[in-house]
């Protein structure tokens, strides 16, 4: 969304475990048919108390693989990542907040994970590029 050329086949979403924001959460979870990403195939659904929780929360919808994050790069939270966001508008009724370029570039060095580190190389040409615009 940034502009670089990388390919995901799920969204993560850092999400606000305020009480009212989780209600909402999972009133929209329900609308897509969410459930956890199980190897025995059970249907488990989510609710208040995982999501409440700092931990990920790996589910399948009827749009496809949606991973929501209580906190990601060493306990950083919805409200610590909020000020490191900026603003997309995708349509005339619904704007998301995404980790501006740095803050992605960042989280996915603390992450270390190898999925991370494969496109380290192709955001930090993408921000540098963005720099001379």
């Amino acid at each position: 969304m940034h502009g670089a050329p990388i390919s995901t086949f799920d969204i993560d979403l850092v999400h606000s475990r305020e009480p009212g924001n989780l209600k909402r959460l999972l009133k929209a979870l329900e609308e897509l048919e969410a459930y956890y990403r199980d190897p025995a195939a059970r249907i488990i659904k989510p609710d208040e108390s995982h999501l409440s929780s700092p931990g990920h929360q790996l589910l399948m919808t009827k749009g496809g693989p949606l991973d929501l994050l209580g906190e990601i790069a060493k306990g950083k939270d919805y409200k610590e990542l909020l000020k490191n966001t900026v603003t997309l508008k995708i349509s005339e009724n619904l704007e998301v907040s995404l980790l501006n370029l740095e803050t992605l570039i960042e989280t996915k060095e603390e992450a270390g994970q190898e999925k991370d580190r494969a496109v380290l190389a192709i955001l930090r040409r993408t921000l540098e590029e963005k720099k001379r615009k």
